[in-house]
């Protein structure tokens, strides 16, 4: 079992930063991938960003280049470096955490760009 709790959402203007942290706990040593992913109203979950266990990480092309996903030194830790924000940015946001063949997701963290 792993458990995911995200923090760091809020409301910043357009063109802000913010940053999330993602805390896992349980199992942690047994987490093979990590990722976040956003989900804004009436739409689908998207992916935002993952971390492969091999250390690479693969970005959704409308955050490439501003969003920046890495690991903490702990191993239970993750960030999302979100810069330039956009209006569009807007959603909730979720930590993923992929152990044992199984997913498991954080409750969200809500981002709100103004324009």
């Amino acid at each position: 079992q792993v458990q995911l709790v995200e923090s760091g959402g809020g409301l910043v203007q357009a063109g802000g930063s913010l940053r999330l942290s993602c805390a896992a706990s349980g199992s942690i040593f047994s987490i093979r991938d990590m990722g976040w992913y956003r989900q804004a109203p009436g739409k689908q979950r998207e992916l935002v960003a993952v971390i492969i266990s091999g250390g690479s990480t693969n970005y959704a092309d409308s955050v490439k280049g501003r969003f920046t996903a890495s690991k903490g030194n702990a191993k239970n830790t993750m960030y999302l470096q979100m810069n330039s924000l956009k209006p569009e940015d807007t959603a909730v946001y979720y930590c993923n955490a992929i152990s044992m063949g199984m997913d498991y997701w954080g409750k969200g963290t809500l981002v709100t760009v103004s324009s």
